[in-house]
């Protein structure tokens, strides 16, 4: 799509829709008097019901996709007040004109909004804006999702993008990558494997070779512990570095007891625990140290520390992964995991001390983090992951 000059030109199409002052009634079910092309599909789409799904016309499910992203591409972005509810204007007066030849080109439009309004603002955006701007666009079939909460639809997360895939999966088409696409958000092209390419130029605006990364590659995986008689074994370190599944691989075959305070919920009810394990001579692995190192001395029961290495940015970047991005064939082995907040690894390295052998500790493990999965759970993992107000971080893996 060519670009402008800075100033607007004065054929700049707007359409004002508190000029109108037509009432929205049904227009979030369905089609309406005042804009019967385009109707917004119920319910929405997602487990938790928070990606918002618009067609205008009927589009068809074809291969060729070419994706925009609405405020700033396709329309002029604007704050939204009560003065200005309902109103908007084309980007540049070209925009329906290049529409129009993608339509014409076997291309199906998309439109991705990432939400950060208030009640108010959501409300006039889905009942007049939207509507009135496909009013302006009468024979030209798109579709428009609008990401309500902060969840895997908010770039860069790539939830849309599988949406999309399984709506046209059950029209037995595969989406194919698309030669004109632009969007906000280059890392969430980057995700779903399509080019960029901004509204100002024709050129893309970077080259799809390129893998930004701001971490180093990380570290090879340590050796697999030896068996040991009975002993208690904690685990040090951020939340979602792997920790469970390192139990599983390593210790849950030897017969340890996993004490996981996310499932038995109390501390004193997992002290409880760990005290009745050891004292019958079963192993146990703990997810953490305070408190549990006194037991075993008590009992005169080794105690060994596995210390897992990873910042707090791979462990937000795990934490969305398992939460909103892992494939299904990996969904289907791996329990599902609700996103923990931000505060959640904030509050541990606050409180994090390094372990030391004077604690207690007959000895401290290092565990490099690592991963591990199928082909298509690491092109998911090292997609670029972010939420609002977190800094995305792109993770490449060294094949090996």
């Amino acid at each position: 799509m060519q670009g402008s000059s800075a100033k607007r030109s004065a054929d700049d199409i707007l359409e004002n829709a508190a000029a109108k002052k037509t009432k929205a009634t049904g227009a979030s079910c369905g089609t309406s008097v005042a804009h019967p092309t385009f109707r917004w599909i119920k319910p929405n789409l997602g487990e938790n019901k928070s990606l918002l799904h618009g067609i205008n016309l009927s589009p068809k499910s074809c291969s060729k996709v070419a994706v925009f992203d609405l405020d700033g591409t396709v329309i002029v972005q604007q704050h939204w007040s009560k003065a200005n509810e309902g109103q908007w204007k084309w980007w540049n007066s070209k925009v329906p004109l290049k529409l129009k030849e993608l339509h014409n080109d076997g291309y199906i439009r998309l439109s991705s909004v990432p939400f950060a309004r208030n009640a108010g603002a959501l409300k006039a955006w889905e009942t007049q804006k939207i509507p009135n701007m496909a009013t302006a666009c009468p024979d030209l079939p798109f579709r428009i999702f609008g990401a309500k909460e902060k969840d895997g639809f908010r770039k860069p997360m790539p939830g849309v993008w599988y949406e999309l895939q399984r709506i046209f999966a059950e029209d037995g088409v595969a989406i194919g990558r698309s030669t004109d696409f632009a969007s906000s958000d280059r890392k969430w092209a980057e995700n779903v494997d399509l080019d960029f390419k901004t509204p100002e130029v024709n050129e893309p605006f970077i080259s799809s070779h390129v893998t930004p990364t701001n971490t180093p590659l990380l570290p090879p995986p340590s050796p697999k512990s030896a068996k040991r008689p009975v002993e208690l074994v904690l685990f040090v370190g951020y939340p979602c570095l792997g920790k469970s599944s390192f139990y599983r691989s390593h210790f849950q075959q030897a017969g340890y007891k996993h004490v996981n305070q996310d499932i038995l919920k109390r501390r004193e009810k997992c002290i409880k625990v760990v005290g009745e394990a050891l004292s019958t001579g079963e192993s146990c692995v703990v997810a953490t140290r305070k408190h549990y190192i006194t037991i075993a001395k008590q009992l005169g029961i080794p105690v060994r520390c596995f210390k897992f290495e990873g910042t707090a940015e791979l462990a937000w970047h795990n934490n969305l992964y398992r939460a909103y991005n892992m494939p299904p064939s990996s969904a289907e082995k791996e329990p599902k995991r609700e996103l923990l907040p931000y505060g959640a690894l904030s509050s541990y390295a606050n409180a994090f001390e390094e372990p030391t052998l004077s604690e207690g500790f007959s000895e401290i493990k290092t565990v490099n983090w690592v991963f591990q999965g199928s082909e298509e759970a690491r092109k998911r993992w090292s997609m670029w992951l972010q939420l609002d107000g977190k800094r995305a971080v792109f993770f490449s893996l060294r094949q090996t």
